[in-house]
């Protein structure tokens, strides 16, 4: 949170009685499960984690001090781990979302790494490797970066950051050279992922605050 929207106490105040009202609900539903997967339980554990979520980040940003406990949230995404107890090989699958915000910038970067290069420059000069063209940008920019180096100034190349992850997978032996480079993914074994990283607008404090919001709006 930015110092031009430190939470008052109010603010705090309001979040610890949010938590307190969905401790009460998740109580409450737990004592009157149907089943192991009961859907009620599951929203009430949700609503739970995001209003302790938003305590903890008022109190801290308010006063400086956190709580001495953490709800972990729910990860249904992949199934249990079938995979090797020691893994003696690894597969890094990542995937990374951006939108093309702004393609003069994105173009006149490429032109400039093309300017400068004389490995894309072809007989017609290093104008026509780009010409204006998004999609030869592109093969221009990703083919001089590295993935890690566009994903920290993605800004600068007119990019906006969407969803991403990163699965770090076990394999039994490392392929054949150049054997999955036709289809990469294809062969991805979710229960072999020894563990995952999202990245998501979804995970935002502002979403956490919205849950909040409703919480407290239900308990006036």
């Amino acid at each position: 949170m930015s110092d031009a929207a430190q939470p008052t106490a109010a603010d705090v105040r309001a979040a610890a009685e949010a938590v307190k009202a969905a401790l009460d609900r998740h109580l409450a539903a737990v004592e009157n499960r149907t089943g192991e997967d009961d859907q009620a339980v599951s929203e009430a554990f949700n609503a739970l984690a995001a209003a302790a979520e938003v305590y903890d980040e008022r109190l801290y940003n308010r006063y400086d001090e956190v709580t001495p406990f953490e709800i972990p949230e729910p990860d249904d995404s992949l199934p249990p781990y079938a995979g090797p107890e020691e893994p003696h090989a690894l597969s890094v699958l990542i995937r990374r979302d951006y939108a093309v915000v702004e393609p003069e910038r994105l173009v006149a970067q490429a032109q400039r790494i093309a300017d400068a290069d004389d490995d894309v420059v072809t007989a017609a000069g290093a104008a026509a490797v780009v010409a204006g063209s998004v999609h030869a940008a592109l093969g221009v920019l990703f083919g001089e970066y590295e993935p890690d180096e566009i994903a920290s100034r993605h800004k600068e190349f007119g990019l906006e950051e969407g969803d991403s992850t990163l699965w770090v997978s076990a394999v039994e032996d490392l392929p054949e050279p150049g054997e999955w480079l036709s289809s990469p993914f294809e062969q991805a074994d979710p229960q072999q992922v020894v563990c995952r990283f999202d990245v998501s607008a979804v995970f935002d404090e502002d979403d956490l605050d919205a849950d909040v919001d409703d919480l407290e709006e239900q308990e006036a």
